[in-house]
């Protein structure tokens, strides 16, 4: 047996770039709140947890999907509505997907493209969602091949693997996701390898992406506010991207920065579309607790005005309006909106800060 492993050497290095994580929100220069430092330390572990699983274990020979985020995995923008899984991707091997749609309203497989190192992907390979490519049948099971070229005859659903293909990435939205079915997704190597053996070498290469990882992933947080009570433009996400952006989506980014008696009033409009939602997130890029307050709101769930726009309202305490999304004990955050197959890229959403006992009355109780 070798005296010594290259991994051991990885590990170590490893656990030192984890305790450096702390140190970007105990140290932040940003503002955070006490609920905000205690949050950054379930970040450190819930992006571990993602480095080890789309780094360390993952294997494009032989993938499968596995959840990156969820109500005890939050980190990089995570909601209440969706569900998202991970599968490496190698450009030289044919993968079959297969799936069945559950009560997903907007559903999407998307490979990217970018180094495999560890470094967040470089740019949108290709897309295939339930609008514009798979063929969807009546019992809601669904099919498609990735590989280099499309297999003689084959007409199904079918994406192109480019050279620099290194991951895929599910989405499913769910309109009431407490009480629908996901979406399941399948994926398998079309000729696998029948064996596994572990290499010292090649073990050591996947905990030092894992390192990189965690390093580009501590470098985009803690965030700062911007412009405090104001939702930035939308803005649709072209195939030059950054990280693991939806291609069929816009998205809006604001904040907010409230005493306890004021609230913040959101007005705007959605064109036609899939699906939305609101979510408010901690300055890690991860929604509040969920499980207790209404934190994120969606486009189902929305009390509409008589008009067909739309009024939301962030408070520490109710308001009396339907559409209240609680800050859960934060006195500042961040709000992001996003629309999936939006027919244009959506209004401008305005918003004011007033005192909580003058929030406007609530609309009708119609929805869209």
């Amino acid at each position: 047996m070798a005296d010594k492993f290259s991994t051991a050497d990885a590990v170590h290095d490893l656990i030192t770039t984890l305790s450096r994580l702390e140190d970007r929100f105990r140290n932040s220069p940003h503002d955070l709140d006490e609920q905000q430092i205690l949050e950054g330390y379930k970040w450190m572990f819930s992006i571990l947890q993602v480095a080890l699983d789309t780094q360390v274990w993952a294997d494009p020979a032989n993938p499968r999907f596995v959840d990156i985020v969820g109500p005890y995995k939050k980190w990089g923008g995570d909601n209440s509505d969706a569900f998202y899984q991970f599968a490496p991707i190698d450009p030289d091997v044919t993968y079959r997907i297969s799936g069945c749609t559950g009560d997903a309203v907007y559903l999407s497989l998307t490979v990217y493209g970018g180094p495999r190192d560890g470094h967040y992907s470089e740019r949108i390979v290709g897309t295939l969602n339930n609008r514009d490519h798979f063929d969807i049948a009546s019992d809601g099971t669904f099919s498609a091949i990735l590989s280099r070229t499309r297999p003689d005859g084959y007409a199904g659903a079918f994406l192109e693997l480019a050279n620099d293909a290194v991951a895929a990435i599910t989405r499913d939205y769910l309109e009431h996701p407490e009480t629908g079915v996901r979406c399941s997704w399948t994926i398998e190597a079309v000729d696998p390898p029948t064996t596994y053996r572990e290499d010292d070498a090649d073990l050591a290469r996947r905990f030092r992406t894992a390192i990189t990882w965690l390093e580009d992933q501590a470098q985009m947080v803690p965030l700062g506010l911007g412009e405090a009570n104001h939702i930035d433009d939308p803005y649709p996400v072209a195939q030059i991207t950054f990280g693991w952006a939806a291609g069929d989506a816009a998205y809006a980014m604001g904040s907010f920065d409230l005493a306890d008696d004021q609230a913040l009033v959101i007005r705007g409009r959605s064109p036609e579309c899939a699906f939305w939602n609101c979510c408010l997130w901690n300055q890690f890029m991860h929604t509040y607790n969920y499980d207790y307050e209404r934190v994120t709101i969606n486009g189902a769930q929305t009390i509409y005005e008589d008009d067909g726009s739309w009024t939301l309202v962030v408070a520490a305490r109710d308001p009396g309006h339907p559409n209240w999304l609680s800050t859960a004990g934060h006195p500042r955050g961040r709000i992001w909106f996003r629309w999936f197959y939006p027919a244009v890229t959506p209004e401008v959403v305005t918003a004011e800060v007033v005192a909580i006992s003058a929030v406007p009355t609530a609309p009708s109780t119609t929805t869209s």
